[in-house]
């Protein structure tokens, strides 16, 4: 039997953050609030990238690790392709979206040497869009059950790419507006991909943690153990599981509790703006 979040899945494309919004239906052009916006701001997402990627070395540092493994993805939800190109003028080629029609309609328009990552809920029938619409995807981060994992496959199949980086989306707070297989279901899911899913190459665990600040460090530590869990069915070192985890209130806390992929929005970039709906 499906679940409804299975049901919902195949009718409407909903996507999570940490506030679990849902972006409002645009028209093709650009917003004048969103191009006021890339004015207002214009010289400081580069700054605050330049900032983060400060806090992430320290992090790193008191971590015992070395920053150079661990991947800031800098999440450009909402915004306009003239604020992401900012970033990427500073020598960061890692972003990350949460909406399919959006990616679909930027990474057209910026460098094809951007690695994209995608961390948004997928429904099935928009993985065609997405992979034939981002020839540079470098990720999903967000394969929560057998069926989308399978609709990958087959369309990474269909398409002849080189086969699909994913990870495997773990529900750590067990809150139902969280997207995320359980975490007593990560190990079959993991394994899964691994062996039936042959265009797709498993290379880690995602959560997205509680907004609340004291109770993060147990989701993460559920993703730890988790990520032992997997690598003990699967075999494999613990260093071949990346934990996606972490975000713009939590990141450095993230990485000292071995998080090596931070994906991180409005430190960068600045609030969200989500364009006011019309009334009818």
């Amino acid at each position: 039997m499906n679940s409804p979040k299975s049901e919902e899945r195949e009718n409407t494309e909903l996507n999570l953050d940490s506030s679990s919004s849902t972006l409002p239906e645009r028209s093709s052009s650009p917003s004048s609030g969103l191009m006021q916006a890339a004015s207002v701001t214009d010289g400081m997402a580069a700054a605050a990238l330049r900032s983060v990627l400060q806090r992430v070395n320290q992090a790193a540092q008191r971590s015992g690790r070395s920053s150079d493994r661990i991947r800031v993805v800098a999440v450009s939800k909402t915004k306009p392709v003239p604020l992401l190109r900012q970033v990427y003028e500073t020598g960061h080629r890692c972003f990350g979206e949460n909406y399919v029609q959006e990616l679909v309609e930027k990474a057209p328009q910026l460098p094809e040497d951007i690695e994209w990552r995608f961390i948004g809920n997928l429904q099935s029938n928009k993985v065609k869009p997405l992979l034939s619409g981002v020839p540079n995807l470098a990720a999903v981060e967000t394969v929560d059950d057998e069926k989308i994992a399978n609709h990958l496959n087959r369309a990474v199949g269909n398409i002849g790419r080189k086969p699909l980086k994913v990870m495997v989306q773990v529900n750590t707070s067990g809150e139902e507006s969280k997207y995320g297989v359980e975490p007593a279901g990560c190990v079959k899911l993991a394994k899964h991909v691994s062996m039936n899913c042959p265009n797709l190459e498993f290379c880690g665990l995602m959560t997205i943690g509680m907004p609340d600040y004291t109770s993060t460090p147990e989701n993460f530590k559920t993703l730890a153990n988790c990520r032992s869990e997997v690598c003990k069915a699967l075999g494999i070192a613990e260093e071949q599981c990346e934990l996606s985890m972490g975000m713009s209130g939590d990141f450095e806390l993230a990485i000292e509790m071995g998080s090596t992929n931070v994906r991180i929005g409005s430190t960068i970039f600045g609030a969200r703006e989500y364009p006011k709906k019309q009334s009818n």
